[in-house]
């Protein structure tokens, strides 16, 4: 028993070099099938899949749905920290692009919570309604074969994807305002 402790005790403490730089994830890191994070064109021109998930109002809604209009993907979870940094940043452009109308921008949590839990959450930290919509079969994470959280995906106005960005991104930045502009 004390053996195992021990071994525990090792383990826990073999992480928390705080000296070293971050290892990346992903390939970069020696994982061999996790993308590695930033910008990922590899998809470019699939469409976009028939995956069911729901709108912020609980009902039934495809990416079809947006159709004739580009959409920005975010899918997050509210136990995912980079998740709930970018979301602040994904909200300005949202609140932005819903004036102009020349881009959707969704949000939708991965959470298995139920949708209350999930809206109590995004009422806290003053989140907006795009990122209430919800799939808490993770029928899009599986579809799109997200293995990372966040994961950024945009489709082009005929439901193609263009690009998907692994990992958290400042939204309103200026590498973010060169790849949103491709929407247009």
């Amino acid at each position: 028993m004390r053996l195992i402790l021990l071994l525990l005790a090792l383990l826990a403490t073999a992480g928390c070099d705080r000296q070293k730089p971050e290892t990346p994830q992903g390939e970069a890191a020696g994982v061999p099938g996790v993308p590695s994070k930033g910008l990922d064109r590899s998809r470019k021109g699939k469409p976009a899949p028939d995956a069911v998930f729901r709108d912020p109002d609980g009902g039934d809604i495809t990416l079809a749905d947006f159709e004739g209009v580009p959409v920005l993907v975010n899918l997050w979870a509210s136990w995912c920290a980079p998740c709930i940094k970018e979301l602040p940043t994904l909200q300005k452009v949202e609140q932005a692009e819903a004036k102009s109308g020349r881009l959707a921008v969704i949000a939708v949590s991965q959470d298995r919570a139920p949708k209350a839990s999930v809206d109590a959450f995004l009422a806290d930290k003053g989140i907006g309604r795009f990122a209430a919509f919800h799939d808490p079969d993770m029928a899009l994470s599986g579809a799109f074969g997200v293995e990372v959280l966040p994961t950024t995906l945009l489709y082009d106005s005929d439901g193609r994807e263009l690009w998907r960005y692994v990992g958290d991104l400042d939204w309103t930045g200026a590498e973010a305002a060169t790849l949103l502009a491709e929407a247009r």
